[in-house]
């Protein structure tokens, strides 16, 4: 493969966030923060933090909130060479509203992202050099079951993608929300066999998938069934709203083998939002700069989970010298620096 323009390319809707400030709730706050997210936007923008060329595919009004979120992922380092306008009369972003929990009031949340810009996302929009210009691609399962539209360009995405020799990154993020585990499982098996990265956790394998067994056979049976070069899976313990542990698992399924490490206990959580995305930037960081280490991969993925999760908004904030502290912190058996000076 010859030198390409990106790293990572990736596929998916941006979101307008709507949250009452601190621990307010929706239905008697007055005031609301805006900010902005999407589960691929938060994915290349971790990677673009910690080093890498990154770029995000999408389709948004042609309007003043299509501006905000435009300058939003410049700011973050994301090129915006494919995110294109809707200018049509009926154009808009997504929007979620999202309260913060604490014990023991759980988060809540509001979607408002139906006949969004992103819907009317086709092949067509882009130029065909795309497909040659990155070394991987990611989407996920939100973006498949965002609608028909939505589906069949992804899957196209996919498809032209793989022939033009990028990897092909898929995270399942399943959300019983947008569709059923029936339609998730028929869809994401229709596409498997051209993915090399697969992101799945141990529950959505089950509910979606009908898995059985422990995480290390349901991963084995993936890489079996399919073409698979390497599969993922996060481990979250959640003690309260503002306390969790966080820990992964990844197999490597050309050399057989599992990679762990002990988990990130106790992290004081500010903002959960994004933190599973956080996790699947920190590992195709890895996998992309360390050439394929899956070592290296699953201690970038849980630092910067870990990390995401004490940071408020969607998209992480941290750099790779941030990331390293961290991972030699817990390396160390937790004993952190107060302050770096």
């Amino acid at each position: 493969m010859g030198k390409r323009a990106f790293d990572l390319l990736s596929m998916g809707e941006i979101l307008l966030r709507l949250s009452p400030p601190d621990n307010e709730r929706i239905v008697r706050g007055d005031t609301f923060e805006k900010q902005v997210g999407g589960a691929e936007l938060n994915v290349v923008s971790g990677v673009s933090l910690l080093g890498l060329r990154t770029g995000i595919i999408s389709k948004i009004p042609a309007n003043s909130i299509g501006a905000f979120a435009r300058n939003k992922v410049r700011f973050c380092g994301v090129s915006d060479d494919f995110l294109v306008n809707d200018d049509s009369r009926d154009a808009r972003l997504g929007v979620y509203y999202y309260e913060n929990g604490a014990y023991p009031r759980k988060p809540g949340i509001v979607y408002d992202r139906m006949y969004t810009s992103v819907n009317k996302i086709d092949v067509s929009d882009f130029p065909q050099n795309i497909f040659e210009s990155t070394r991987c691609f990611h989407t996920s399962g939100i973006t498949l079951a965002l609608s028909e539209q939505c589906r069949r360009t992804g899957i196209e995405m996919i498809k032209h993608f793989k022939e033009q020799g990028a990897l092909i990154s898929f995270d399942v993020n399943f959300r019983l929300n947008l569709w059923s585990g029936e339609e998730a499982r028929a869809c994401i098996e229709e596409i498997l066999p051209y993915v090399d990265i697969f992101f799945c956790s141990e529950d959505t394998a089950k509910l979606t998938f009908g898995k059985t067994g422990d995480v290390r056979e349901i991963m084995k049976s993936f890489a079996k069934g399919y073409p698979v070069s390497v599969i993922a899976s996060t481990q979250r313990t959640v003690h309260s709203p503002k306390v969790h542990s966080f820990t992964s698992v990844i197999y490597d399924a050309k050399q057989g083998i599992f990679y762990e490490e002990k988990p990130y206990e106790n992290i004081e959580v500010v903002d959960r939002i994004g933190s599973g995305d956080a996790y699947v930037s920190g590992v195709l960081y890895g996998l992309l700069s360390e050439h394929g280490d899956c070592s290296k991969a699953l201690r970038f993925g849980n630092a910067s989970s870990a990390a995401k999760n004490t940071i408020p908004g969607d998209m992480p904030s941290l750099n790779r010298s941030e990331i390293e502290t961290i991972i030699q912190d817990h390396q160390n058996g937790g004993q952190q620096r107060e302050m770096n000076r």
